[in-house]
């Protein structure tokens, strides 16, 4: 059980230090990183690489953005083998809904917890 935290940590860890390198070596911005690893969970996923991974590390490799690429990508390729070409179109916003309608709603939450103010 030890074994599955530290196969999360370790994978999860690894690419989010990925992403920090990222930033002071190449100079991009933390948005286009973002952008980059969605992609690149969809591109592992179409290659059939990224499905092992999240089967052996967990949530280190479903959580981070990667993961949500990866969630697309499925949902879409569920969709696509049920409705046909039209799945492409609804298959990742079916996929994804309850993870970004929780997004939306726990800040919605926070945002009446929390006092807004200016940085100093």
């Amino acid at each position: 059980m030890i074994w599955d935290f530290v196969k999360a940590f370790l994978v999860g860890g690894a690419i989010c230090a990925l992403g920090q390198v990222l930033i002071d070596r190449t100079g991009m911005t933390p948005a286009r990183i973002l952008s980059l690893y969605v992609v690149l969970g969809v591109v592992f996923s179409a290659l059939g690489l990224y499905q092992p991974l999240a089967d052996w590390a967990g949530a280190g490799a479903t959580v981070p953005l990667t993961g949500f690429g990866h969630l697309l990508a499925k949902g879409v390729e569920e969709a696509v083998a049920e409705r046909g070409l039209l799945g492409i179109f609804c298959g990742g916003f079916t996929a994804s809904s309850a993870g970004i309608c929780a997004a939306v709603l726990f800040g919605f939450l926070f945002s009446l917890l929390v006092k807004p103010r200016e940085k100093k």
